[in-house]
């Protein structure tokens, strides 16, 4: 491990210390105008951020969607599973991170379980215009979250435009209005997935019947170059069915092959329905001054119905005649849910900046939030193992044992708050000349009220920036700042379902170093970002993970701490398209109760991916892109509602190559006169993409087996997807 960390450590030192020469040229400091970046629609002050394509993200061969699917490929980013849109940075989990479109916080279903329930990501690839993507020492505007901010940004038509994609998985259509003056904007898109033939690769006899639907919608109108209102709606209609039936695993090693075997009776039907509608005024009387404000109003409403019993036997075979020689346990459980969620956020957030020249932001913001949780949780599991219920001891059958048989686990809960929540924050923003350098600052702070337990968190953060006037073009970048992980509906509730209003914000104080080195080899731009980071945690909230649903403890009973460093190379590998490599080690750890440390679920150490994108030198309109990620295995943590200090599995590595194939029959950059049927056609595209082109059985987590004869736990993995051929065909009328 250290052989691969330490070349990219020493990279920027060396890079550094070379720099013995200065242009010749002395810029003098009376210049107005510090340019680091150009402002455009969705521009940044944050030096954090990394800017992501929007074509990119529609080109990416991925599973779990466009946006989500390019930002794993991120050397900061690590996902264990292709099925879900959700992420973890930097030692956090998938609850830590902040996602937006047009400045206005959105959310994730709550009570997703398996990643095969996931439905749609919120964000539609095809409405975006700019992405921006922070990994940690984000701004002050952002909230209150330990790991990441995503802000999206959704692009406005210029024209009429009607494209569409149909592919064995699902399709979409988009719609693009504007007047002649676009002063009126508006963009319509709807989209519908079924992954049933994708879950059919899975290595078990399943029905699977899962149904995703969304439609989206943005408006703008411009009154006049100053004062512009916009709206955004959204509405998902997210259904998982399905039926199991019988179930092999073969685990263990050559010496020693065990086989799991489960026959099941019922069914899970899991129901997903969320809306949002926001509404922005923007006024900007000058170049100086800019007013924003926005209302939004978020529902959402989940119901999570399961009752699958089951009968298993666990048993090893000889390694030669491959015949069954031992039995460790016959048996069978029961798992039940009844769980009903709903969640009503309303609110309103007012934002003003103040550019005073060009070289200076202040910027203002408030913000205040109505929440409505209802959470209605019946969850028990009933284990039975050669007739005694789970937990109870080994008998002797001379001595029975009176004591009550217990399930499992058992939730019961019956919850209703309706607290409010009130942010405000305030940050400037410089860019001036430190002799021939250019230097940036970027600081400030926010403070945050929650009614439900009474607390009041204070962030502040700070960035700064210099690009030295050196032959070769470097910057560096610090950051850091206290980030809080303000409690939800998630982290309140305990594991016997009940919230807890004791709870407190979860806190990192994260400092961040990074260098970007830019340089041109073979006339081709390419951009190297190292940066290394330390987070110290307290009032952290103990969690399990379980396939990707995250089960906290309900308290505030342990610290922690994570470090580890990261590093893209990003460049026109091939000319005129942009690919990267991602390289990253990070490390995370967490003591609860003062017992030591020991690795938190999502502690990631090494981790690689790839994605690149060619095509044919002789035949540009044929084109590949392609995905690689592999990442050292998740701890898998304890069993849900066990010591995890007893259990550190750690889950095999994660290995995945997704490949795109696409032959462009019309392409408006190619600026080429189409003929007949084709002369209807801005862009006409059909693609192969080949997901786990490899087939490599993935596993995302265990199922805990329980020998009746010793007590002892089998870790039993639960496996992803296999190959799968799916085609695409995508379009643009003119």
């Amino acid at each position: 491990m250290k052989k691969l960390v330490l070349p990219l450590s020493l990279m920027v030192p060396m890079l550094v210390f070379s720099q013995t020469k200065k242009r010749d040229t002395v810029r003098t400091t009376d210049i107005e105008e510090v340019v680091f970046q150009k402002k455009t629609v969705g521009s940044t002050n944050d030096l954090t951020t990394v800017k992501i394509s929007a074509k990119d993200a529609q080109n990416v061969a991925s599973i779990s969607g466009g946006i989500e699917g390019i930002i794993k490929t991120l050397p900061s980013v690590n996902s264990n599973t292709e099925l879900s849109s959700q992420y973890m940075v930097r030692g956090g989990n998938y609850d830590e991170n902040l996602i937006y479109i047009n400045d206005i916080e959105i959310y994730r279903p709550f009570l997703i379980r398996n990643s095969q329930q996931e439905g749609l990501s919120i964000i539609n690839p095809d409405m975006v215009s700019t992405v921006n993507f922070s990994a940690g020492g984000f701004e002050p505007r952002y909230g209150d979250k330990m790991s990441s901010a995503l802000n999206i940004y959704y692009r406005e038509p210029e024209k009429f435009e009607l494209s569409g994609e149909a592919s064995l998985i699902g399709g979409r259509l988009t719609t693009g209005l504007a007047s002649k003056n676009n002063k009126l904007t508006a963009l319509f898109s709807g989209r519908y997935r079924n992954t049933n033939l994708v879950l059919n690769t899975l290595n078990e006899d399943t029905d699977f019947n899962p149904k995703y639907f969304d439609f989206q919608t943005y408006l703008n109108y411009h009154f006049n170059d100053k004062f512009t209102m916009s709206f955004i709606g959204y509405y998902s209609k997210n259904d998982y069915e399905m039926y199991p039936k019988e179930r092999s695993v073969d685990f263990g090693s050559l010496q020693k092959p065990i086989n799991l075997s489960v026959f099941y009776n019922g069914k899970e039907n899991d129901q997903y329905k969320n809306m949002m509608g926001t509404f922005s005024m923007n006024y900007k009387p000058s170049d100086k001054w800019r007013f924003t404000l926005d209302s939004f109003a978020y529902q959402n409403r989940e119901k999570e119905y399961y009752t699958i019993a089951s009968s298993y036997i666990l048993q090893t075979f000889d390694p030669i005649t491959g015949n069954p020689i031992t039995s460790y346990d016959v048996g069978g459980q029961i798992e039940h849910a009844r769980n009903d969620l709903f969640v009503r956020t309303y609110g309103t957030q007012f934002r003003t900046r103040f550019s005073p020249n060009v070289n200076t932001d202040i910027e203002v913001g408030f913000k205040f939030e109505k929440e409505n949780l209802r959470d209605l949780t019946n969850e028990y599991k009933l284990v039975d193992s050669s007739g005694y219920s789970i937990p109870h001891p080994v008998d002797d059958p001379r001595f029975p044992d009176a004591s009550d048989l217990d399930l499992y686990y058992s939730i019961a809960g019956s919850n209703h708050i309706e607290p409010t929540r009130l942010s405000a924050y305030a940050q400037y923003s410089q860019k001036f000349f430190w002799g021939s350098s250019k230097i940036f600052v970027n600081a400030g702070a926010r403070v945050a009220h929650w009614s439900f337990n009474d607390e009041t968190i204070f962030s502040p953060r700070a960035q700064f920036a210099i690009k030295p006037e050196w032959d070769t073009d470097m910057l560096f970048r610090v950051s850091g700042g206290i980030y809080y992980q303000a409690p939800f509906y998630k982290e309140i509730k305990d594991l016997n379902g009940n919230f807890n209003q004791n709870i407190k914000s979860q806190r990192s104080i994260q400092a961040i170093v990074a260098n970007d080195f830019e340089f041109e080899f073979d006339d081709r731009p390419f951009k190297l970002t190292t940066e290394a980071y330390y987070k110290k945690m307290d009032n952290l909230i103990p969690y399990y993970m379980d396939n990707v649903r995250i089960r906290y403890s309900g308290k505030n009973n342990a610290s922690g701490y994570a470090y580890g460093i990261d590093t893209r190379l990003f460049g026109e590998f091939v000319p005129g398209v942009d690919s990267w490599l991602s390289a990253s080690y990070a490390r995370v750890y967490e003591n609860i109760d003062g017992r030591g440390d020991i690795p938190r679920p999502t502690d990631q150490r090494f981790r690689f991916a790839m994605f690149y994108q060619d095509y044919m030198p002789k035949f540009p309109q044929m084109r590949v892109n392609l995905t690689l990620t592999y990442a050292m295995g998740l701890p898998n943590g304890a069993p849900v509602f066990t010591d995890p200090y007893q259990y550190q599995k750690t889950l095999p590595s994660y290995k995945r190559v997704d490949l795109g194939l696409s032959y462009a029959f019309v392409d408006a950059k190619e600026k080429k006169q189409s003929y007949g049927f084709l002369s209807n056609f801005d862009e006409l595209t059909l693609g192969v993409q080949v997901f786990n082109a490899f087939n490599i059985n993935n596993t995302v987590s265990n199922q805990w087996i329980t020998d009746a004869n010793t007590n002892l736990m089998y870790p039993v993995p639960v496996r992803l997807t296999g190959r799968f051929f799916n085609v695409k065909l995508e379009f643009k009328i003119k």
